[in-house]
């Protein structure tokens, strides 16, 4: 019976097998050689004995450790610490602090890829599963540039062929993560929930992107951002007094709720992961996240510190944190809130006399509606350019509000690289910054890109 031979899975493997045994054998043979022709043959002692001691020990436990785990010295390490990738991230030297953690996201609306995006740029490995009649359609003869789809992988797989589905799990089983961004029970009915996949890698964190989440009499039924902050209570506080509430796009829902309350649990789940030995389903709806970024403003309202929609503080009812069009039709935005600052801002605008803008009546809420007519006045009579040369290095809490388009030339934003230019796409750059393991943006890769080999025969 033949006896099936294991292959390199790339000519790059076998060059550089081939590289190593040629310098191991000129170390072998030809260095004690050369050291003996050359008066150095008192060294050759020194040579065989680290040769017993040391080189040798470290062959065979290499040979041991390959015979056990059948893989190679990265897979060797990751198997015997029980797919434990701590060992591996401290000693990269590549960036992110989530290096050496494997993802599988199933690719569904803006959330869940953002969530995966947000990975990817903290260093994850994130492999997209996209439809094959999407990744058909892709035009390869132009760059990827879709920021959703950077810094990660994706290979194409059909949900509904049970060949594909068995590739999945074969995937699953050597990842740590899994992003399920479908209706409660879709994944189960295709055979890849987490009673399936959990129970094959007890390690894996299983996150679930919802809108409603997994249960309540909602879950599952259709919705969007906007209905998801309308039931979490955010979207009644936003807009001007007496106007409907403004929908703020889908920032509140979609993405801060949503795409980031689902990275931020799969790094808690991952860490905690440590300790227990354990993965864990994650189920991050967007109604909870939206309810959770709106948490001070519950009391506030039911303690009636907060009153009606544009009536307050810091939602356009004061004339001190608001936005004010100026000479050329663009806008600035103050935020004086504190007393020290709104002095600074007052100077600024050169109306220290103005009786309606004065310092002593900044709170009085009865002037507030007259004191914005004022300020609206006076904003309007420089351009934006004008106001931040006058603001320039000021504590008045002055900014411009500026366009997506504006944010790359601006001196700050410029300074931090705030934004990058990627395949020409202009994008925020990763963040939050780290001193050591650096989070960055990846470049986009198409839809269906990569091949299920790649991905095994990087993950051996």
């Amino acid at each position: 019976m033949a006896i099936e031979r294991g292959q390199f899975s790339n000519r790059l493997g076998f060059v550089l097998a081939a590289a190593g045994s040629a310098v191991g054998l000129g170390n072998l043979v030809v260095f004690p050689v050369l050291a003996a022709k050359n008066g150095g043959a008192v060294f050759l002692f020194v040579y065989f004995l680290f040769a017993l001691l040391v080189c040798h020990p470290v062959m065979m436990a290499e040979v041991a450790l390959g015979r056990h785990t059948q893989r190679n010295p990265v897979g060797a390490f990751t198997a015997l610490t029980g797919n434990d990738r701590r060992w591996y991230c401290r000693l990269s030297t590549m960036a992110g602090p989530l290096q050496g953690i494997r993802v599988i996201e199933l690719v569904g609306q803006g959330p869940g890829p953002y969530g995966a995006m947000i990975l990817a740029d903290l260093g994850a490995d994130v492999i997209a599963i996209e439809r094959p009649e999407v990744a058909a359609r892709v035009n390869r003869d132009r760059l990827p540039t879709n920021p959703m789809m950077r810094g990660k992988r994706s290979i194409a797989l059909d949900l509904k062929s049970p060949t594909d589905i068995a590739t999945l799990l074969d995937l699953t089983d050597r990842a740590d993560v899994f992003i399920d961004p479908f209706r409660p029970g879709v994944c189960e009915r295709l055979g890849i929930g987490p009673d399936v996949v959990c129970e094959r890698n007890p390690r894996m964190v299983y996150g679930r992107m919802t809108g409603w989440g997994q249960d309540g009499p909602l879950a599952h039924t259709a919705g969007h951002d906007i209905d998801y902050i309308s039931l979490s209570g955010a979207l009644h506080l936003v807009g001007y007094e007496g106007q409907p509430p403004t929908p703020p796009i889908n920032l509140l829902g979609d993405f801060a709720g949503g795409g980031l309350v689902l990275a931020m649990g799969v790094a808690c789940a991952v860490v905690e992961r440590f300790g227990s030995g354990r993965g864990q389903v994650i189920d991050a709806a967007m109604v909870d996240g939206a309810a959770m970024i709106l948490g001070p403003f519950f009391s506030a309202f039911t303690n009636g510190f907060w009153g009606e929609r544009g009536t307050n503080h810091l939602d356009g009812g004061a004339h001190f944190y608001n936005v004010y069009e100026t000479s050329d039709h663009k806008w600035v935005s103050v935020g004086a809130i504190e007393p020290q600052f709104y002095a600074e801002l007052v100077h600024r605008l050169g109306v220290s006399d103005d009786a309606l803008l004065a310092s002593a009546e900044q709170n009085n809420r009865g002037g507030w509606a007259a004191a914005k007519v004022r300020m609206a006045e006076v904003f309007s009579s420089k351009t934006r350019s004008e106001w931040e040369a006058i603001f320039d290095g000021s504590d008045a809490c002055f900014a411009p509000v500026l366009s997506p388009s504006e944010v790359a030339t601006h001196p700050h934003t410029a300074a931090r690289g705030t934004v990058v230019t990627i395949n020409g796409v202009v994008q925020a750059q990763a963040a939050p910054r780290f001193s050591r393991t650096e989070a960055k943006a990846g470049v986009p890769c198409h839809s269906g890109q990569h091949s299920v080999d790649d991905i095994l025969s990087s993950w051996a």
